[in-house]
């Protein structure tokens, strides 16, 4: 019987390594394009780490896929026809969205045909985060980051003001007594956004906490970009509204980007922490899934 099980458990492994070594040869050239597009797309600078901690996720679940029976799932062949079916007509549109997303949706048509149903739940978030990594379409991203932009500049506008500075808004342009700022694309906090969000869905994972605090977790990813990106622009504007537009640019802009990223990871850990305190929910304890 444990022969006949090591047997199976052998053939399995060996049947995933080749499709799985296809499946890597297959979407090679445009995972290829994901390094291009790491590498010279501000905006998805953070993809590099994203294949990293999903398989982080994969490894912090080592001892529960280890008992976990392997039932071949024939359901996973319409997934993974339904993914290189995505593959073969975002390729005709050249849709690199969705070419690379076929991948994802592949990768989990062969995790449920091979591994079964009960692999496919263990390593569905892992998966679905590589998502993260891959850019999106530029109609998408200008859609979301034009209205941020202005609400950006709104809310900054209305900080700035409180703080007795002078300042005037037209649309997306910050009207100081010496000078003008342009909150522009790279400043509307979308950026800020996906990081966040990418942040948080792996501290999420990674936490011990119910699954309601999970999604809260998640989703304040949300409000605590908008406002570290809004103590960026608010600092920036005190700086120009005293020194000159100048420190809007080069070093010092750059130095903001950072400290808005840390900020933001400051109140998400502060977050997460809070969510996981056991004076907030005693029935709760860390390392505990």
């Amino acid at each position: 019987m444990n022969t006949r099980a090591a047997e199976w458990d052998r053939n399995t492994a060996l049947s995933l390594g080749v499709v799985l070594a296809g499946l890597l040869l297959l979407y090679f050239p445009y995972l290829k394009t994901l390094l291009v597009d790491w590498e010279t797309n501000d905006n998805y600078s953070h993809g590099y780490f994203i294949p990293l901690l999903s398989l982080y996720m994969v490894y912090s679940i080592r001892d529960r896929l280890k008992n976990l029976p392997v039932q071949p799932g024939y359901w996973g062949l319409v997934l993974i026809l339904m993914g290189l079916g995505q593959l073969v007509i975002a390729k005709i549109g050249a849709e690199f969205f969705l070419q690379r997303t076929s991948f994802i949706v592949v990768l989990l048509g062969v995790i449920l045909f091979f591994l079964g149903t009960k692999y496919f739940k263990a390593l569905l978030v892992p998966v679905l985060y590589l998502v993260f990594m891959i850019p999106l379409p530029a109609v998408v991203w200008n859609k979301i980051a034009f209205p941020l932009q202005l609400f950006s500049s709104f809310l900054t506008e209305k900080v700035v003001s409180l703080l007795g500075i002078s300042v005037f808004r037209e649309g997306n342009i910050l009207h100081l007594a010496e000078t003008s700022l342009e909150v522009v694309d790279a400043c509307s906090g979308l950026r800020s956004l996906v990081t966040m969000f990418a942040l948080s869905a792996a501290f999420a994972w990674l936490q011990s906490l119910p699954v309601w605090k999970k999604w809260l977790l998640f989703f304040m990813a949300a409000p605590i970009a908008i406002f570290a990106n809004i103590i960026r622009l608010t600092g920036t504007a005190i700086l120009a509204s005293r020194y000159g537009g100048d420190v809007a640019q080069g070093f010092l802009h750059e130095f903001s980007g950072m400290v808005t990223f840390f900020v933001g990871l400051g109140l998400l850990i502060g977050l997460s922490v809070l969510l996981g305190s056991p004076f907030r929910d005693p029935s709760v304890t860390i390392g505990t899934r």
